[in-house]
Protein backbone atom coordinates (compact mmCIF):
# COMPACT_ATOMS: atom_id res chain seq x y z
CA UNK A 1 0.00 0.00 0.00
CA UNK A 2 2.80 2.39 0.86
CA UNK A 3 4.42 1.97 -2.57
CA UNK A 4 1.05 2.41 -4.27
CA UNK A 5 0.40 5.74 -2.50
CA UNK A 6 3.90 7.06 -3.27
CA UNK A 7 3.44 6.27 -6.96
CA UNK A 8 0.06 7.93 -6.99
CA UNK A 9 1.39 11.22 -5.55
CA UNK A 10 4.39 11.18 -7.90
CA UNK A 11 2.09 10.92 -10.90
CA UNK A 12 -0.10 13.76 -9.61
CA UNK A 13 2.93 15.99 -9.01
CA UNK A 14 4.30 15.31 -12.49
CA UNK A 15 0.91 16.10 -14.02
CA UNK A 16 0.71 19.41 -12.11
CA UNK A 17 4.19 20.45 -13.25
CA UNK A 18 3.35 19.75 -16.87
CA UNK A 19 0.15 21.78 -16.58
CA UNK A 20 1.98 24.77 -15.09
CA UNK A 21 4.66 24.61 -17.76
CA UNK A 22 2.00 24.73 -20.45
CA UNK A 23 0.43 27.87 -18.91
CA UNK A 24 3.63 29.88 -18.50
CA UNK A 25 4.25 30.72 -22.14
CA UNK A 26 3.22 34.04 -23.71
CA UNK A 27 4.41 36.07 -20.65
CA UNK A 28 3.96 39.85 -20.30
CA UNK A 29 3.32 41.79 -17.12
CA UNK A 30 -0.01 42.30 -15.43
CA UNK A 31 -2.37 45.11 -16.42
CA UNK A 32 -1.26 48.48 -15.15
CA UNK A 33 2.48 47.81 -15.11
CA UNK A 34 4.19 51.03 -14.10
CA UNK A 35 6.95 52.93 -15.89
CA UNK A 36 9.98 54.81 -14.64
CA UNK A 37 11.63 57.91 -16.01
CA UNK A 38 12.82 57.10 -19.48
CA UNK A 39 11.79 53.46 -19.10
CA UNK A 40 8.86 51.23 -19.89
CA UNK A 41 6.07 49.73 -17.85
CA UNK A 42 3.85 46.87 -18.91
CA UNK A 43 6.70 44.85 -20.47
CA UNK A 44 9.43 45.79 -22.94
CA UNK A 45 8.50 43.43 -25.76
CA UNK A 46 5.91 44.08 -28.45
CA UNK A 47 2.36 43.35 -27.20
CA UNK A 48 0.58 40.23 -28.38
CA UNK A 49 -1.99 40.68 -31.13
CA UNK A 50 -5.02 40.65 -28.80
CA UNK A 51 -3.32 42.73 -26.10
CA UNK A 52 -4.31 46.40 -25.62
CA UNK A 53 -1.49 48.64 -24.43
CA UNK A 54 -1.41 52.44 -24.13
CA UNK A 55 1.93 54.17 -24.68
CA UNK A 56 2.55 57.48 -22.91
CA UNK A 57 5.36 59.92 -23.70
CA UNK A 58 6.13 62.91 -21.47
CA UNK A 59 8.91 65.43 -20.87
CA UNK A 60 11.13 64.61 -17.90
CA UNK A 61 9.71 65.82 -14.59
CA UNK A 62 12.07 68.76 -14.08
CA UNK A 63 9.06 70.83 -13.10
CA UNK A 64 6.43 70.21 -10.43
CA UNK A 65 3.55 70.54 -12.89
CA UNK A 66 5.06 67.88 -15.16
CA UNK A 67 5.70 65.62 -12.18
CA UNK A 68 2.02 65.88 -11.30
CA UNK A 69 1.07 65.17 -14.93
CA UNK A 70 3.09 61.93 -14.96
CA UNK A 71 1.67 60.77 -11.64
CA UNK A 72 -1.90 61.59 -12.69
CA UNK A 73 -1.41 59.76 -16.00
CA UNK A 74 -0.16 56.64 -14.26
CA UNK A 75 -2.94 56.79 -11.66
CA UNK A 76 -5.58 57.04 -14.38
CA UNK A 77 -4.04 54.24 -16.46
CA UNK A 78 -4.14 51.96 -13.41
CA UNK A 79 -7.74 52.95 -12.70
CA UNK A 80 -8.74 52.17 -16.28
CA UNK A 81 -7.24 48.68 -15.97
CA UNK A 82 -5.31 48.59 -19.26
CA UNK A 83 -1.62 47.86 -19.60
CA UNK A 84 0.55 50.85 -20.28
CA UNK A 85 4.07 51.98 -21.11
CA UNK A 86 5.43 55.32 -19.81
CA UNK A 87 8.51 57.05 -21.21
CA UNK A 88 10.06 60.40 -20.25
CA UNK A 89 12.61 62.46 -22.13
CA UNK A 90 14.76 65.52 -21.47
CA UNK A 91 14.92 66.69 -25.10
CA UNK A 92 12.96 66.37 -28.38
CA UNK A 93 15.41 63.86 -29.90
CA UNK A 94 14.94 61.45 -27.00
CA UNK A 95 11.16 61.94 -27.07
CA UNK A 96 11.12 61.26 -30.82
CA UNK A 97 13.06 58.03 -30.26
CA UNK A 98 10.64 57.08 -27.48
CA UNK A 99 7.65 57.57 -29.77
CA UNK A 100 9.29 55.59 -32.57
CA UNK A 101 9.92 52.79 -30.09
CA UNK A 102 6.25 52.81 -29.07
CA UNK A 103 5.31 52.59 -32.76
CA UNK A 104 7.60 49.56 -33.20
CA UNK A 105 5.95 47.92 -30.18
CA UNK A 106 2.59 48.34 -31.94
CA UNK A 107 0.90 49.92 -28.92
CA UNK A 108 -2.86 50.44 -29.22
CA UNK A 109 -2.75 54.21 -28.65
CA UNK A 110 -0.24 56.91 -27.69
CA UNK A 111 -0.72 59.80 -25.26
CA UNK A 112 1.92 62.50 -25.83
CA UNK A 113 2.80 65.78 -24.16
CA UNK A 114 5.23 67.33 -26.68
CA UNK A 115 8.43 68.81 -25.26
CA UNK A 116 8.37 71.34 -28.11
CA UNK A 117 5.57 71.86 -30.60
CA UNK A 118 7.60 72.15 -33.81
CA UNK A 119 10.17 69.49 -32.93
CA UNK A 120 7.56 66.83 -32.16
CA UNK A 121 5.33 67.48 -35.18
CA UNK A 122 7.22 65.16 -37.61
CA UNK A 123 6.95 62.08 -35.39
CA UNK A 124 3.21 62.64 -35.04
CA UNK A 125 2.96 62.00 -38.78
CA UNK A 126 4.77 58.67 -38.26
CA UNK A 127 2.24 57.72 -35.59
CA UNK A 128 -0.60 58.53 -37.98
CA UNK A 129 1.00 56.54 -40.81
CA UNK A 130 1.32 53.58 -38.44
CA UNK A 131 -2.43 53.72 -37.85
CA UNK A 132 -2.05 54.35 -34.11
CA UNK A 133 -4.43 56.84 -32.43
CA UNK A 134 -2.52 59.82 -30.97
CA UNK A 135 -3.93 61.82 -28.06
CA UNK A 136 -2.00 65.05 -27.47
CA UNK A 137 -2.16 66.83 -24.11
CA UNK A 138 -1.21 70.38 -23.10
CA UNK A 139 1.19 71.61 -25.81
CA UNK A 140 -0.09 71.46 -29.37
CA UNK A 141 1.55 70.27 -32.58
CA UNK A 142 2.02 72.28 -35.75
CA UNK A 143 -0.19 69.88 -37.71
CA UNK A 144 -3.49 68.08 -37.26
CA UNK A 145 -1.87 64.64 -37.23
CA UNK A 146 -3.58 63.65 -34.01
CA UNK A 147 -6.79 61.90 -33.02
CA UNK A 148 -7.64 64.07 -30.02
CA UNK A 149 -6.22 67.05 -28.13
CA UNK A 150 -6.79 67.93 -24.47
CA UNK A 151 -5.51 71.35 -23.43
CA UNK A 152 -6.05 74.27 -21.12
CA UNK A 153 -7.10 77.72 -22.31
CA UNK A 154 -3.62 79.17 -22.83
CA UNK A 155 -4.77 82.23 -24.70
CA UNK A 156 -7.34 82.77 -21.97
CA UNK A 157 -4.56 82.80 -19.36
CA UNK A 158 -2.83 85.62 -21.24
CA UNK A 159 -6.08 87.50 -21.76
CA UNK A 160 -7.08 87.24 -18.09
CA UNK A 161 -3.59 88.30 -16.97
CA UNK A 162 -3.57 91.31 -19.28
CA UNK A 163 -7.02 92.42 -18.17
CA UNK A 164 -6.11 91.93 -14.52
CA UNK A 165 -2.88 93.93 -14.74
CA UNK A 166 -4.56 96.70 -16.74
CA UNK A 167 -7.03 97.07 -13.90
CA UNK A 168 -4.41 96.88 -11.12
CA UNK A 169 -2.07 99.38 -12.81
CA UNK A 170 -4.73 101.77 -14.02
CA UNK A 171 -3.89 101.10 -17.66
CA UNK A 172 -0.25 102.16 -17.52
CA UNK A 173 3.04 100.72 -16.35
CA UNK A 174 6.25 98.90 -17.23
CA UNK A 175 5.80 95.13 -17.41
CA UNK A 176 8.26 92.23 -17.43
CA UNK A 177 7.08 89.01 -19.08
CA UNK A 178 8.68 85.70 -18.10
CA UNK A 179 7.80 83.17 -20.79
CA UNK A 180 8.09 79.37 -21.08
CA UNK A 181 9.77 77.04 -23.58
CA UNK A 182 9.15 77.27 -27.37
CA UNK A 183 5.67 75.77 -27.70
CA UNK A 184 2.05 76.56 -28.47
CA UNK A 185 1.53 77.18 -24.74
CA UNK A 186 4.09 79.99 -24.67
CA UNK A 187 2.91 81.54 -27.93
CA UNK A 188 -0.75 81.65 -26.92
CA UNK A 189 -0.07 82.98 -23.41
CA UNK A 190 1.97 85.79 -24.94
CA UNK A 191 -0.56 86.52 -27.71
CA UNK A 192 -3.48 86.63 -25.30
CA UNK A 193 -1.67 89.04 -23.01
CA UNK A 194 -0.72 91.39 -25.82
CA UNK A 195 -4.25 91.43 -27.18
CA UNK A 196 -5.61 92.27 -23.74
CA UNK A 197 -3.34 95.30 -23.26
CA UNK A 198 -3.33 96.63 -26.83
CA UNK A 199 -5.90 99.29 -25.95
CA UNK A 200 -3.63 100.56 -23.17
CA UNK A 201 -0.67 102.17 -24.99
CA UNK A 202 0.90 103.23 -21.70
CA UNK A 203 1.29 99.59 -20.68
CA UNK A 204 4.69 98.58 -22.02
CA UNK A 205 6.36 95.16 -22.03
CA UNK A 206 9.93 96.27 -21.39
CA UNK A 207 11.46 92.74 -21.19
CA UNK A 208 10.23 89.34 -22.36
CA UNK A 209 12.59 86.52 -21.41
CA UNK A 210 12.37 82.75 -20.96
CA UNK A 211 12.40 81.05 -17.58
CA UNK A 212 11.91 77.60 -19.17
CA UNK A 213 8.98 76.85 -16.81
CA UNK A 214 11.51 76.41 -13.98
CA UNK A 215 11.79 78.20 -10.64
CA UNK A 216 15.60 78.31 -10.45
CA UNK A 217 16.03 79.51 -14.03
CA UNK A 218 13.41 82.21 -13.49
CA UNK A 219 15.12 83.31 -10.27
CA UNK A 220 18.38 83.84 -12.17
CA UNK A 221 16.67 85.53 -15.12
CA UNK A 222 14.78 87.91 -12.84
CA UNK A 223 17.93 88.77 -10.89
CA UNK A 224 19.54 89.97 -14.14
CA UNK A 225 16.43 91.88 -15.19
CA UNK A 226 16.27 93.66 -11.84
CA UNK A 227 19.84 94.84 -12.30
CA UNK A 228 19.17 96.20 -15.79
CA UNK A 229 15.71 97.72 -15.21
CA UNK A 230 15.46 100.49 -12.59
CA UNK A 231 11.67 100.73 -12.83
CA UNK A 232 9.24 97.79 -13.09
CA UNK A 233 5.54 97.98 -12.21
CA UNK A 234 4.42 94.36 -12.70
CA UNK A 235 5.63 90.91 -13.74
CA UNK A 236 3.49 88.59 -15.84
CA UNK A 237 4.80 85.03 -15.65
CA UNK A 238 3.53 82.13 -17.74
CA UNK A 239 3.77 79.66 -14.87
CA UNK A 240 3.44 79.47 -11.09
CA UNK A 241 6.85 77.93 -10.48
CA UNK A 242 8.45 80.69 -12.53
CA UNK A 243 6.43 83.16 -10.46
CA UNK A 244 7.91 81.69 -7.27
CA UNK A 245 11.42 82.21 -8.64
CA UNK A 246 10.55 85.78 -9.65
CA UNK A 247 9.15 86.53 -6.20
CA UNK A 248 12.31 85.26 -4.55
CA UNK A 249 14.47 87.48 -6.73
CA UNK A 250 12.34 90.56 -6.05
CA UNK A 251 12.31 90.01 -2.29
CA UNK A 252 16.05 89.32 -2.14
CA UNK A 253 16.70 92.54 -4.08
CA UNK A 254 14.35 94.45 -1.75
CA UNK A 255 12.66 96.12 -4.71
CA UNK A 256 9.64 98.22 -3.73
CA UNK A 257 8.63 99.56 -7.17
CA UNK A 258 6.97 96.29 -8.31
CA UNK A 259 3.28 96.25 -7.43
CA UNK A 260 2.04 92.83 -8.57
CA UNK A 261 3.14 89.45 -9.93
CA UNK A 262 0.83 86.96 -11.68
CA UNK A 263 1.28 83.26 -12.41
CA UNK A 264 -0.50 80.36 -14.08
CA UNK A 265 -1.04 76.69 -13.32
CA UNK A 266 -2.56 76.38 -9.86
CA UNK A 267 0.46 75.54 -7.66
CA UNK A 268 -0.59 75.14 -4.02
CA UNK A 269 2.36 77.27 -2.83
CA UNK A 270 1.12 80.15 -4.97
CA UNK A 271 -2.44 79.58 -3.74
CA UNK A 272 -1.13 79.79 -0.17
CA UNK A 273 0.58 83.12 -0.89
CA UNK A 274 -2.65 84.52 -2.34
CA UNK A 275 -4.63 83.20 0.62
CA UNK A 276 -2.17 84.83 3.02
CA UNK A 277 -2.45 88.18 1.19
CA UNK A 278 1.11 88.31 -0.13
CA UNK A 279 1.70 91.93 -1.25
CA UNK A 280 3.04 90.86 -4.67
CA UNK A 281 1.52 87.47 -5.53
CA UNK A 282 -2.06 88.51 -6.08
CA UNK A 283 -3.43 86.39 -8.95
CA UNK A 284 -2.95 83.19 -10.90
CA UNK A 285 -5.00 81.27 -13.45
CA UNK A 286 -5.98 77.59 -13.45
CA UNK A 287 -4.18 75.13 -15.70
CA UNK A 288 -4.55 71.84 -13.93
CA UNK A 289 -2.20 68.85 -14.38
CA UNK A 290 -5.34 66.74 -13.96
CA UNK A 291 -6.06 67.38 -17.65
CA UNK A 292 -3.90 64.36 -18.51
CA UNK A 293 -6.51 62.11 -16.89
CA UNK A 294 -8.98 63.23 -19.55
CA UNK A 295 -6.39 62.39 -22.22
CA UNK A 296 -5.84 58.88 -20.83
CA UNK A 297 -9.61 58.31 -20.58
CA UNK A 298 -9.99 59.33 -24.22
CA UNK A 299 -7.18 56.96 -25.21
CA UNK A 300 -8.96 54.08 -23.46
CA UNK A 301 -12.27 54.95 -25.14
CA UNK A 302 -10.61 55.08 -28.56
CA UNK A 303 -8.86 51.74 -27.97
CA UNK A 304 -12.25 50.28 -27.06
CA UNK A 305 -13.80 51.53 -30.28
CA UNK A 306 -15.43 54.78 -29.16
CA UNK A 307 -14.51 57.96 -31.05
CA UNK A 308 -14.11 61.18 -29.03
CA UNK A 309 -17.13 63.50 -29.12
CA UNK A 310 -14.83 66.41 -29.96
CA UNK A 311 -11.37 66.38 -31.50
CA UNK A 312 -10.29 69.24 -29.23
CA UNK A 313 -11.18 69.53 -25.54
CA UNK A 314 -10.27 72.86 -23.91
CA UNK A 315 -10.45 73.39 -20.15
CA UNK A 316 -11.29 76.81 -18.74
CA UNK A 317 -8.64 79.14 -17.31
CA UNK A 318 -10.24 80.50 -14.15
CA UNK A 319 -8.75 83.62 -12.50
CA UNK A 320 -7.77 82.90 -8.87
CA UNK A 321 -7.55 85.85 -6.49
CA UNK A 322 -8.16 86.55 -2.81
CA UNK A 323 -11.88 86.64 -3.60
CA UNK A 324 -12.20 82.95 -4.58
CA UNK A 325 -9.02 81.30 -3.30
CA UNK A 326 -10.85 79.26 -0.63
CA UNK A 327 -12.66 77.32 -3.38
CA UNK A 328 -9.38 76.15 -4.91
CA UNK A 329 -6.66 75.94 -2.25
CA UNK A 330 -5.93 72.43 -1.02
CA UNK A 331 -2.78 72.09 1.15
CA UNK A 332 -2.71 68.35 0.43
CA UNK A 333 -2.85 68.64 -3.38
CA UNK A 334 -0.16 66.88 -5.48
CA UNK A 335 0.75 70.23 -7.01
Amino acid sequence: MKRFHLGKWAILALSTLLTLAGCSGGGGSAAGGSGTSGGQGGGSTAPAAAEKVIGMSFPAADHGWLGAVIKNAEDEAKAEGLKYVITTAADPNKQTNDIEDLISKKVSAIVMLPIESAAMTPVAKKVKEAGIPLIVVDRELESDDFTALVKGDNKGIGTHAGTYLADKLGGKGKIVEIIGVPSSVTTMRSDGFREAIKDHPEMQIIVSQSGDFQKEKSLNVMQNILQSQPQIDAVYTHDDEMALGVLQAIKEAKRTDIKVVTGAGGHKDVYKLIKDSDPLMQATFTYSPLMVKDAVKQAVEIVNGKSPAEKVTMLEATPITKDNIDKFYDPNANY
